[in-house]
């Protein structure tokens, strides 16, 4: 019986997995320049974090979780995104009583049991920013900031930023009620998925994937109607930052994203390449979601996109991420009594800061030359009984074809001085 990787799953190998750390590294990075530190949260959860948090009339949890009980008889639950558990350990480590705002940044697995579609995936990699500790428009303008120019530095062309106002609890209950009016008289030439959505989650309607149901919804009242003074002067003010910094963005009253707790501002970023799910990435605010899961009430926005629909983007305009592939050095001996001063020089050179690798067996030096080849090695130190007996070794530039001999005791020394000499051109 051959046992294959769960549907909805990668196994990521070289070189995209160290394609994989080039993108975290490119994320941690413009996590320094904004200020922005890291949190790691546990994989799972209690359930009930989810269910008050993400909210009970959402997709996700009442269709996409990956819950379980444990040998306590514990529902606990995989996590399927991270905001909801970056507000739990805000409030349980008591972050509320450092300096506000809090900034923090997260990269791992997220777990959705969702029907396996290009660029989707039932366990995928999620980054995202959480910023605790602030009412003001312009931390909502900075969390787009940094979205709209990670995605700039990655190269990543045809962008549209989305964005829009989904109001706040208040003004949100008269703008429910205009939408169930609107849409009722319509109701029995609704998707399931719509008629189902009419009471529990009326927004929702505005962004149904069903052509019919977006249709029927064109003429629905837009939100900018219904929103109070204070969400009013909140997106205002929001947009005025955007057009300070010249970011780009476009009004989407229809744009309500999938999860109950955001309020105010949400946005989208789309790469029009990808097609349909054109999304990389969205976010918002959230300033209910602290006090919905027992905090004090605190002000929050952020943003979440997923790594692997980089990839998916990047593929359809024909770009790839460059990563250096290939060890510096790889050591080929003559023989096993070489062994002992090959292993000896390759951990040398190890300690010395240099990538290095090496033949284990007793195989002829043609295929150990022709290994080095596939590891793309720039040097090859090829270790010989009558150069040992010397004391020395042969160091080949692998490009070049050009080789000197030198002592055993310099190589390490010599590897250096080549490389500071390379690193200051």
């Amino acid at each position: 019986m051959n046992i294959s990787k769960p549907r909805g799953t990668n196994d990521f190998l070289p070189p995209e997995s160290s394609k994989i750390l080039a993108i975290e590294q490119k994320l941690r990075e413009l996590c320094a320049i904004y200020n922005y530190q890291e949190i790691r949260t546990p994989i799972f959860e209690d359930t009930e974090l989810f269910v008050r948090g993400v909210g009970n009339a959402t997709d996700i949890v009442q269709k996409e979780m990956y819950t379980f009980l444990d040998q306590g008889e514990r529902s606990l639950t995989l996590r399927p995104e991270n905001t909801a558990a970056a507000c739990r350990a805000y409030i349980e480590n008591k972050l509320y009583g450092l300096a506000q705002p809090v900034k923090l940044f997260y990269i791992g697995p997220m777990f959705r049991y969702e029907r396996p579609q290009a660029g989707r995936f039932r366990q995928f990699h999620q980054f995202g920013l959480e910023l605790f500790g602030s009412a003001e428009p312009a931390a909502d303008a900075e969390i787009i900031s940094f979205a709209w120019r990670f995605y700039q530095q990655l190269g990543i062309r045809d962008l549209n930023l989305r964005i829009n106002s989904v109001g706040c609890p208040n003004c949100r209950a008269a703008y429910k009620r205009a939408l169930q009016d609107y849409f009722r008289p319509h109701l029995a030439a609704l998707c399931g998925s719509c008629r189902d959505r009419f009471e529990r989650n009326p927004l929702r309607l505005l962004d149904c994937k069903s052509q019919h149901c977006h249709d029927i919804g064109n003429n629905a009242p837009q939100i900018y109607d219904y929103l109070c003074g204070d969400c009013s002067a909140h997106f205002a003010q929001l947009k005025t930052l955007l057009d300070a910094a010249s970011l780009p963005y476009a009004l989407d009253w229809r744009m309500v994203r999938g999860l109950d707790y955001y309020t105010k501002t949400a946005f989208e970023i789309e790469a029009k390449q990808i097609g349909a799910q054109s999304a990389v990435c969205g976010g918002g605010r959230y300033d209910g979601l602290i006090e919905e899961i027992g905090g004090a009430p605190t002000p929050a926005v952020g943003f979440a996109l997923g790594i692997e629909r980089i990839f998916t983007a990047l593929k359809a305009q024909g770009d790839d991420i460059d990563v250096e592939q290939g060890v510096e050095v790889f050591l080929i001996s003559h023989d096993n009594d070489c062994k002992p001063a090959a292993f000896r020089l390759c951990e040398q050179l190890r300690a010395a800061g240099f990538s290095a690798d090496m033949e284990y067996g007793s195989k002829s030096l043609k295929a150990q030359m022709k290994a080095a080849d596939r590891m793309q090695a720039a040097y090859t130190l090829i270790i010989g009984g009558d150069e040992l007996l010397r004391g020395e070794a042969v160091l080949r530039n692998m490009d070049k074809s050009e080789q000197i001999t030198l002592p055993v005791d310099n190589i390490v020394s010599h590897l250096l001085r080549i490389k500071n000499s390379s690193d200051k051109e």
